[in-house]
């Protein structure tokens, strides 16, 4: 056994298990296997170009040299992002502990419950500090939620707005550039017209719909706004808010003052830099706009005895259910983060935030008293943490940098300097030394912070916030251990079973992957940083790219896009950008077959693109005459194709290249959807299926962890047509020659988590990340055979093999009163996170296995189904008093005096034998989704607001 190779300890079935294997598939070798799955025509003819795989621990020792060309300098650059003390009881017990970064998205809400509430209490600390009523769980950065902002403002118009055409929107002069630069993307496509400008100045016109304003303003200015808001609402103009979040506990939200929308990032709460994120948005809201509102909120409801439980609230607002009516196509939340800022308010409390917002704010004026004796002025005329100050940049930036401090300079006479949680009476007599170096000036000591307050008490806070429990129970490090810990044992992740969701490939997330994260010299940089203090950055996301440029056969990569629907958006922007260039303006229609993920629409629709949607056959496959007809039917105006490959019904299409041949003739080019990367990764790629642009999830395929729900990463890949349309960014540029503006607001999007994926491909090489690709094959096409005789397998390719995923049909369960949600709760029974749920298909159950797991857990999640087919078997139509109509089973009904049901208490708890060396115990039984929308609550209040 080589005890060193990463790829032994990635990978699930050991060799001694796969001559078994290959009888129960029936066939006799793994190449025969993939032959029959990957159809010829489209493999590789030759290895990947990778270097030969690290070992773990050379990997480790190589990213921690790596990590040393990094250089950690004090940073005052502000613009979103500033240093923080992550707690470390929450860094220890959440950021490091796979039972929360393992966690898939709560759609199964009674194994869930642990991170509902985690999120129920992000969502309340975002509802009381911006002082809105409704607020989501989480988005993916300040950027794209004020985006998400401006589109939530275009979409709620009034009937006289939309019938005039008014698509103006004011944007601040004050709002972080890297904003702008986001705005000015997602504005374009869909006929919104930017206009930036000077507040103060603004004509509240009847032109424009909306206005988004910078609450401090991008260089510490602290406005009042109370008078705008009140005009534009006059006007029938709304406005949205960009507010820093720990400054919201000593000024007036932006809620009391008549804010339409609140968004800002919750980064300063406990979240590392990492050279960009990734870090949770936030984005706060007025009730009324519930149903236009992007992302995930989590309501409060009932399960069947009436108990309070949590879930995802307003379903059928969600992109699979609108597609592309979608206003948002927002799939990736922030989860994880979101969990970790949560925790930060519930550590702190109301007592704690205020706390370490006044000694910021201290900082800010004491510094601006000193830096005033030294002859060096502050322009702001109210300010939170961030000072403008007049000085020679140039003298300012070389003595700084000699001692290892950034500030911002924002041009050769002025200086912004934001302080933050962080920053000590040592830090400030630093600066106000070097000052005096730079301006040639004796320097002097400060001992102790001021007292004073540098903004009007006309902006003072004087709401109270977060009077809730939660917030003022667990302020001792043993009480928030145990608190965490609490939740943790309500939520079914990774470290107890296999999740087996098709399109999801919730695979290992090797502890060596994650180590680094930890490390200060990677989680401690700006991602404003002057580049050649990110030299490790620099290299190790080069060198990603490399690997993805490889890996799917393209030429270019951008990492900046944050999340998988970002990368879709991201991917069809370059095809937008490649046309204009070209002079075909004309060219709008993106093809979609009828099959492909819900997010497909919802981003075309986003990119500006007219949505022709084409037929599948009853095999499941794209039907290539429609396909045929339609590429004909729209030549002269088509701009691209989505296609998902393998396809979401989990088969390796033959007819691919016939497909993207079709659409090349007809002038379009093809956008390959990722999402099942993981059946292609060494045996085919994007690039020879004749794809010109593909996003990857990084958050499936290469290994990072969905974090129960979020981060994502969604980079996008491309060849060399499209290679100058990669996007940049306002302050450290990136991309191509002819460069979309950004699609995120960091330059990277989420730096710090791609160390997972480059960890990833560097431990396997090329000969492993082949292998798991086949192994992930392996073991889906394991259990269908072992399913197939309990469970119809919709669909499969030519030669009846499933691709890394199947599709089981439940329908006719129908007829015995079951239906495909009550096998999913009974799974829970059996210690199994569910598949995924009646997608592509209604009334079915999609599974991937991925390559991680062993034959061991494969057989028991095929015993627990096989078990459920006979139990499904002994059902009636009638009769709804049964053990898959009761499921999920609690501990508190198998306690109970009494047991009302016509099955033993070992039947409904311990149906097979294994179970009970490893109960999972849910929380809660089956869950109200009606109740809870009906009666929509997204915060933490008494218990009684429920009754």
């Amino acid at each position: 056994m080589k005890t060193d190779a990463f790829a032994l300890r990635h990978l699930g079935p050991r060799e001694s298990d796969l001559q078994n294997m290959f009888k129960t598939i029936g066939v006799e070798t793994l190449d025969q296997l993939i032959s029959e799955t990957v159809p010829s025509a489209i493999r590789l003819k030759k290895d990947l170009d990778l270097d030969a795989p690290m070992t773990e621990y050379e990997y480790l020792t190589h990213i921690q040299e790596l990590g040393n060309k990094n250089k950690v300098f004090k940073s005052y650059i502000g613009l979103g992002y500033h240093p923080t003390i992550i707690p470390a009881v929450i860094h220890r017990n959440i950021f490091e502990n796979p039972g929360w970064y393992t966690a898939y998205t709560p759609y199964q809400a009674e194994i869930a419950q642990g991170r509902l509430e985690a999120i129920l209490n992000f969502q309340t600390t975002i509802i009381e500090l911006t002082g809105m009523q409704i607020a989501n769980a989480s988005l993916l950065d300040e950027g794209t939620s004020a985006a998400e902002a401006m589109a939530l403002l275009f979409d709620v118009r009034s009937r006289d707005q939309k019938k005039n055409n008014v698509v103006k929107f004011f944007v601040s002069e004050e709002v972080l550039p890297q904003t702008i630069s986001v705005l000015q993307t997602r504005s374009t496509p869909k006929g919104i017209e930017l206009v930036i400008g000077n507040h103060e100045t603004f004509d509240f016109s009847a032109d424009f719909f909306g206005a988004i304003l910078q609450y401090p303003g991008k260089h510490g200015q602290v406005n009042d706004y109370a008078g705008f808001i009140s005009k534009a609402h006059t006007a029938e103009i709304k406005v949205a808010v960009a507010a820093d979040i720990l400054s919201l506990t000593t000024l007036t939200p932006p809620g009391e003052i008549g804010a339409d929308v609140v968004v800002g990032t919750t980064q300063r709460f406990g979240i590392p830099m990492g050279y960009g994120g990734p870090h949770a948005a936030y984005f706060a809201t007025k009730e009324e706009y519930k149903r236009s509102m992007p992302g995930r909120i989590i309501g409060v409801t009932i399960d069947v005895n009436g108990n309070r439980a949590l879930r995802m609230a307003l379903g059928t607002r969600e992109q699979h259910i609108k597609r592309e009516k979608a206003t948002s196509n927002i799939c990736t939340a922030q989860v994880l983060l979101a969990v970790m800022a949560g925790m930060y308010a519930v550590y702190h409390g109301p007592k704690g935030l205020k706390y370490i917002a006044n000694k910021v704010h201290a900082s800010a004026v004491t510094l601006a008293d000193a830096l005033n004796k030294l002859g060096v002025y502050q322009t702001n005329t109210s300010f939170f943490d961030t000072l403008l100050v007049k000085a020679d940049a140039t003298k300012v930036k070389a003595v700084a940098e000699k001692h290892e401090v950034n500030f911002f300079y924002v041009d050769n006479e002025t200086i912004s300097i934001s302080l933050n949680e962080t920053t000590s009476l040592k830090d400030l007599n630093q600066i106000v030394s070097l000052f005096a170096e730079a301006l040639n000036k004796d320097t002097f000591t400060i001992s102790e912070l001021s007292n004073s307050t540098n903004f009007p008490s006309s902006l003072a806070r004087t709401s109270t916030f977060l009077t809730h429990d939660v917030f003022n129970n667990h302020h001792s490090e043993s009480q928030l251990m145990r608190y965490i810990k609490r939740l943790e044992r309500k939520d079914l992740s990774l470290n107890h079973s296999m999740i087996s969701l098709g399109s999801c490939t919730m695979k290992l997330n090797a502890a060596a992957e994650m180590l680094p994260l930890s490390m200060a010299n990677w989680n401690s940089i700006h991602p404003f940083a002057p580049i050649e203090q990110a030299e490790g950055y620099q290299i190790m996301l080069k060198k990603l790219e490399h690997q993805l440029n490889v890996v799917t056969g393209f030429a270019g990569t951008t990492l900046q896009p944050n999340s998988g629907a970002q990368g879709e958006y991201a991917g069809l922007m370059t095809i937008r950008a490649y046309h204009l260039s070209r002079g075909d303006n004309h060219r709008n229609i993106c093809l979609i077959p009828s099959s492909a993920h819900g997010t497909n629409p919802a981003s075309a629709a986003m990119a500006g693109m007219t949505i022709i949607v084409t037929k599948t056959t009853p095999e499941g496959n794209i039907d290539v005459e429609d396909l045929r007809a339609r590429a004909i039917e729209h030549k002269d105006n088509l701009s691209a194709l989505m296609v998902t490959y393998p396809s979401t019904h989990g088969v390796f299409e033959s007819t691919i290249i016939e497909i993207t041949d079709l659409i090349h003739e007809n002038g379009g080019l093809v956008y390959m959807d990722g999402a099942n990367m993981n059946a292609q990764v060494g045996l085919t790629n994007p690039a020879t299926i004749g794809a010109d642009v593909c996003h990857l999830n990084l958050h499936k395929t290469f290994a990072i962890p969905h974090g129960g729900g979020g981060p994502g990463v969604g980079p996008i890949c491309v060849n060399e047509k499209l290679v100058p349309f990669l996007p940049t960014n306002p302050i450290i540029p990136t991309g191509g020659s002819q460069a979309i503006s950004a699609i995120s607001a960091a330059p990277y999007g989420s730096a710090l988590v791609c160390l997972i994926s480059y960890g990833y491909i560097t431990m396997l090489g090329a000969e492993g990340l082949k292998k798991a690709t086949q192994y992930a094959i392996l073991n889906a096409n394991y259990m269908k055979a072992r399913l197939e005789s309990s469970y119809p397998v919709l669909y499969s390719g030519e030669m009846g093999r499933a691709a890394h995923e199947m599709i089981l049909d439940c329908r006719a369960f129908k007829q015995q009163g079951v239906e495909v949600t009550d096998i999913a709760k009974r799974l829970m029974d059996y210690g199994f996170h569910a598949p995924t749920v009646s997608f592509p298909v209604a009334g079915t159950l999609m599974i991937e296995p991925t390559e991680s797991e062993d034959v061991a857990e494969l057989d028991r999640f095929c015993d627990a189904m096989i078990s459920i087919r006979k139990e499904i078997e002994k059902a009636t139509a009638e009769d709804h008093n049964t053990v898959l109509h009761n499921a999920p089973h609690t501990l508190a009904m198998l306690t109970a005096d009494t047991w009302n049901f016509p099955y033993t208490r070992e039947q409904a708890a311990f149906p097979l034998e294994y179970i009970a060396d490893n109960k999972f115990w849910p929380s809660v039984r089956r869950v109200d989704d009606a109740y809870g929308d009906r009666n929509l609550v997204c915060s933490c209040a008494p218990i009684e607001a429920y009754m």
